[in-house]
């Protein structure tokens, strides 16, 4: 397990969120579930080592 930060950027609205998750089988779990504009699926994401 790798501790990783994320940047969510929503591409309805453009709010951006930066979060800590980690980095399991090449999948990362953030536990971020939607956007404050309740949207769920889609986002731009990138990774950066912490």
């Amino acid at each position: 397990m790798v501790r990783v930060k994320v940047k969510i950027i929503c591409k309805n609205c453009g709010e951006r969120f930066i979060l800590r998750g980690k980095k399991e089988k090449g999948q990362v779990d953030t536990g971020f579930k939607q956007c404050i504009c309740d949207n769920r699926h889609r986002f731009d994401i990138e990774e950066e080592a912490l």
